[in-house]
């Protein structure tokens, strides 16, 4: 008789470290009980001093298993690092919705767009002294049209290594509450896959996590959804943070930054991994 299936390796991916200190922190406590086995940088955030990149290696060292990727920023309130980035928004980068519109309608320079996926690449390995393990965007940006022509042919320039992330769910649309943004997340998420493939960069092959963050919700039982069905090395994104004032002031999402980390800080997350026969390690 064969034994049991083992365990399905996942990624658990944490945003924005970077953003601010509270978030940093969280992240870092949940790295310390082995509770996130990735996270993403914002190298533009105003919390990558020197201090924080060296307490996020060192945590990270003690859990070998973990990768350390870059959050690619392209949106406001955040600020471009080359000098000539167009279009902005004053001296800010496009919301969201005007940079999807822009890449929409072709009003984007593509080189403009990969010179400073470049150079936050560029930055991530000299404060982290080496490259990314994988590289994903703020707010989905990375699969927005022209868009993720630049960010792919920076990442094959910078970090031929690293696997890039998608946002297509593993369940057709019929197995799943249906919205316009999961729609359309996995339409562009298809086009992404395929210019990637081109590229001769890996993807993940299934992404969960995203959900109506501006509604109450029971995050344990969000979870219990994002980990149905997932096949082995699927990411699923999650925003564990302490709201601080830096936080306010830059981003909507605050609150439910300390809800998620207290899901997944309790007893009740590792039992879940259990269930669902999947490991972070």
């Amino acid at each position: 008789m064969s034994g049991a299936a083992p365990p399905r390796h996942i990624w658990l991916c944490a945003d924005d470290y970077g953003i601010s200190p509270g978030v940093n922190r969280a992240i870092r406590d949940l790295f310390d009980k082995d509770r996130l086995n990735a996270t993403s940088v914002m190298v533009v955030g105003p919390a990558i001093g020197r201090d924080e990149v060296a307490s996020l290696k060192a945590v990270v060292r003690e859990s070998p298993r973990c990768a350390i990727g870059l959050h690619v920023t392209l949106t406001a309130p955040f600020r471009p690092l080359t000098m000539h980035f167009r279009p902005l928004d004053g001296d800010m980068f496009l919301p969201f919705p005007k940079l999807l519109a822009a890449g929409l309608s072709r009003r984007l320079d593509p080189e403009l767009i990969r010179a400073e996926v470049a150079l936050q690449l560029a930055t991530f390995h000299e404060q982290f002294g080496r490259l990314a393990d994988f590289v994903d965007g703020h707010q989905h940006a990375q699969l927005y049209p022209i868009v993720r022509d630049g960010f792919l042919a920076a990442v094959k320039q910078k970090a031929p290594e690293a696997w890039v992330r998608q946002a297509r769910r593993n369940q057709p649309l019929l197995r799943r509450p249906i919205s316009p943004k999961a729609i359309l997340l996995d339409l562009l998420s298809t086009q992404f896959r395929r210019l990637a493939s081109r590229a001769g960069l890996a993807t993940n092959p299934a992404f969960s996590g995203a959900y109506d963050y501006s509604r109450q919700v029971d995050y344990g039982a969000l979870m219990r959804t994002f980990l149905d069905d997932l096949p082995e090395h699927s990411v699923v994104m999650c925003h564990p943070g302490f709201v601080d004032d830096v936080l306010i002031s830059l981003d909507a999402l605050t609150t439910t930054r300390e809800i998620e980390h207290d899901y997944l800080a309790s007893d009740a997350f590792p039992r879940l991994l259990k269930m669902n026969n999947l490991t972070l390690g």
